[in-house]
């Protein structure tokens, strides 16, 4: 079989974003089943022989449980090793199973939201203690699951600690210093905050449903298949005016800090966060082909706890439990900062959560929540109803609302 781009998986994930309907041509139930059928050489054999393909667009609601928590089986994937030595997170469990919030013209509580098939896993660490903590039946504190979207705000992560070490001058470079080769084009003319707050004011279509839209042609495009492609975009607002969410922005914010330090994102990642930050587990970062680039806008997977740990590196400002600083200093302070296109987001940070909470989202419900208020992490592993604007999304948002009042009150 020939290896080309990976061009499956990004379609699968914004098909999902906009929220397809499931066929379910025969469950699998098993992880040897979900692999048989939906490992990514299997699925590019039948592209290339013009068969019915057991896609994943219409992974069945069982499927992916088994799928979130083993993409290193299905696709290619760089490793994140564990630390050698894990941070510690002292536990000082509070009761929280009364709070309280309304969702889906509903009255629901922490402890229901706990009895949820659809929640696989939820930990709150306030003041530096896990507080509580939560796992479906068959999920663990050792669980992987993919992150999707929440890898966006890793990439922004990444960004900053390249400008702290010299291999960026500053988010207000133009991207062309970078990626010379989008020279003469609009597209270069934006600079590289313009790329972090998808605000690059350049024509992108992000229809899922329309199998023409950019998103559709190109959301998995990496490299010069990336740039070859966004050379030939026009311009529709000036740059840093106008919020257009943008999967391609955010694979090419991989683009430029790959040619800024010289090397692949994954081990930038260990080298500058996941060791130092003391990750407790294993993790993955999806390949756009085997041997490949990471995907600046997608699919890490890690474990709820190395979510949270994250967290706790965001609201750190980017200072490691030893005291080194990674990221400049209030670098996260203008990551979640309203741009002037979209006052909801930031450096690929959700603001819409207000006073000064702030987020990294994934689809199906993955979540990084912080509200630097109340000294408070929150991270979620979930398997939504569906991608996006789900009933459980709804519920997981008041949550993390309520969780964050209660604490605020104290």
């Amino acid at each position: 079989m020939i290896i080309r781009p990976f061009t499956l998986m990004i379609p699968f994930v914004c098909s999902l974003l906009g929220g397809h309907a499931q066929a379910d041509t025969g469950e699998a139930r098993t992880l040897e089943e979900v692999v048989a059928k939906y490992r990514a050489d299997r699925v590019m054999e039948e592209v290339e022989a013009g068969e019915e393909q057991a896609s994943p667009l219409f992974m069945t609601l069982g499927e992916r449980r088994i799928a979130f928590a083993h993409f290193d089986a299905l696709y290619p994937t760089v490793s994140l090793p564990a630390s050698p030595t894990p941070s510690a997170l002292p536990t000082e469990l509070i009761d929280l199973g009364s709070i309280a919030f309304e969702a889906n013209d509903a009255s629901h509580t922490l402890s229901s939201l706990m009895q949820s098939q659809h929640l696989m896993g939820l930990v709150v660490i306030q003041d530096g203690k896990v507080r509580f903590e939560h796992y479906a039946p068959d999920h663990s504190k050792e669980a992987q699951w993919v992150t999707f979207s929440v890898t966006k705000s890793v990439t922004s992560l990444l960004i900053g600690a390249a400008i702290q070490d010299g291999y960026i001058d500053s988010a207000d470079d133009p991207i062309v210093k970078y990626l010379p080769r989008l020279a003469g084009s609009e597209y270069g003319k934006s600079r590289i905050r313009d790329i972090l707050q998808m605000a690059s004011g350049m024509e992108w279509n992000e229809d899922y449903e329309d199998p023409a839209s950019d998103v559709a042609i190109a959301g998995a495009f990496n490299g010069v298949a990336l740039t070859d492609y966004l050379y030939k975009k026009p311009r529709v607002a000036a740059p840093g005016t106008r919020f257009n969410y943008n999967t391609a922005e955010s694979n090419l914010a991989g683009e430029i800090l790959r040619a800024a330090i010289g090397m692949n994102a994954g081990p930038y990642l260990s080298q500058k966060i996941w060791q130092p930050m003391g990750m407790a587990f294993d993790a993955n970062w999806l390949l756009s082909s085997p041997f490949g680039r990471e995907t600046g806008g997608c699919c890490i997977s890690a474990t709820v706890r190395d979510y949270a740990r994250l967290g706790l590196f965001a609201l750190a400002d980017g200072v490691l439990p030893d005291g080194t600083r990674v990221l400049p200093e209030g670098w996260m302070a203008a990551s979640t900062s309203p741009s002037l296109g979209y006052d909801g987001y930031g450096y690929k940070w959700w603001l819409y959560y207000g006073e000064g909470r702030f987020g990294a989202r994934g689809i199906f419900g993955q979540a990084i929540f912080v509200d630097p208020q109340a000294n408070l992490v929150i991270a979620a592993h979930s398997n939504g109803q569906t991608a996006a604007n789900s009933d459980h999304n709804r519920e997981l948002d008041a949550a993390l609302m309520a969780i964050s009042a209660f604490f605020r009150a104290r």
